[in-house]
């Protein structure tokens, strides 16, 4: 079975590191980590991603650019905000969303 892979982007690299690693501890997912724009934009274009974690100190207007192109490159793409609030809220986000609620 392969893994759903996880695009997340944070400004912030150890709290981008550990998202990381919480999300890569569960069997059933697979993360890559951008701190920057471009980064982020290079590893979209040229893997595919089930789900796009945007995390903190992404500033909206930069966030609105990420978000238009992504959806440009995969109309299916799932986007998830996510500002903190521990694992547990973390894992929640992305069932969530990976299950369309």
């Amino acid at each position: 079975m392969s893994k759903i892979e996880i695009l997340v982007i944070c400004r912030h690299e150890g709290i981008l590191q550990t998202v990381v690693r919480l999300i890569n501890n569960n069997p059933e997912w697979h993360s890559t980590g951008a701190i920057t724009d471009g980064e982020a934009i290079t590893v979209f274009t040229t893997m595919y991603f089930k789900l796009v974690l945007l995390g903190s100190g992404i500033e909206k207007e930069n966030e609105d650019k990420l978000c238009t192109t992504f959806k440009a490159h995969n109309p299916q793409i799932i986007i998830v905000e996510h500002y903190g609030g521990g694992s547990g809220l973390l894992f929640a986000e992305i069932y969530q969303a990976l299950n369309g609620s």
